[in-house]
């Protein structure tokens, strides 16, 4: 019998089944802040959660509603600040893992989240990079969460708040940065990956009842297909832990399913 869940059920658990024992995972609002939790309850036990605010391995007994809520404190190891949060993410030692949102992204992973139009006359104001391109500079890896529609997966960002690939191949390193990049794109359709020499976004998985078709109507530039393999739907075990345990009250993963 096939399980009923929802997209945001399926993002959550798409993206923490990336994270390893020994990651360090740094988790931004919203979806960005499930799927860590989700990492941590399931399949990576022996990761450690953190945010830009300071608190450090955090018990997770209730799901913080922001990276500023004081449940961030709860039951941690060290409650630092700002400055001890983005140290240890760009620590080079560390393999941190950084969950973020964002509103556009093109095809080589770089993020807007400052605005639609132009800067000085936007059409919309976001709240900005927030601790955004921090991560997206000093991280070992990214993982980015999307709602994926032509108006978000662009050709051309309205402004870059954090750098990606670049423009794809040795830019990113070119630039400056020793490590770091986006890992994976998870949206509501699927998971997309970045090709290991050109760097451009690739399809890596379907989610069940989704075709690749329905990807590439909904992206505003090219991508590659060929590479999709279908993704495994949620287990009871890993539906029983999200909704018990991680968001029981749902203020994330939002209503139940049909």
């Amino acid at each position: 019998m096939t399980l009923a869940y929802t997209k945001n059920e399926m993002m959550a658990l798409a993206a923490g089944r990336m994270a390893n024992n020994g990651d360090i995972l740094f988790a931004g609002t919203g979806l960005s802040m499930l799927a860590a939790a989700v990492a941590k309850r399931i399949h990576a036990p022996q990761s450690t959660v953190f945010f830009e605010t300071g608190g450090i391995d955090p018990t997770l007994d209730e799901l913080p509603m922001a990276v500023a809520d004081p449940r961030v404190m709860s039951g941690t190891c060290l409650n630092s600040g700002l400055l001890e949060a983005f140290s240890i993410l760009g620590h080079r030692r560390l393999r941190t893992i950084s969950f973020l949102g964002a509103a556009q992204i093109d095809a080589f992973g770089n993020i807007n989240s400052t605005c639609i139009g132009d800067y000085h006359r936007p059409r919309v104001r976001f709240p900005g990079s927030g601790g955004a391109c921090d991560a997206m500079c000093l991280a070992h890896a990214v993982i980015l969460f999307m709602q994926h529609d032509t108006r978000r997966f662009v050709e051309k960002l309205d402004y870059l708040t954090g750098p990606g690939w670049l423009d794809g191949g040795q830019a990113r390193t070119e630039a400056g940065f020793r490590r770091g990049g986006p890992m994976a794109v998870v949206t509501n359709l699927g998971v997309m990956k970045f090709d290991e020499d050109s760097k451009r976004m690739y399809l890596a998985e379907l989610y069940p009842g989704v075709e690749a078709q329905q990807v590439a109507e909904s992206t505003g530039f090219e991508m590659d297909l060929t590479r999709a393999q279908k993704a495994s739907p949620p287990t009871e075990e890993e539906l029983a832990t999200l909704r018990q345990k991680v968001d029981p009250q749902r203020l994330i993963l939002g209503p139940p399913p049909a």
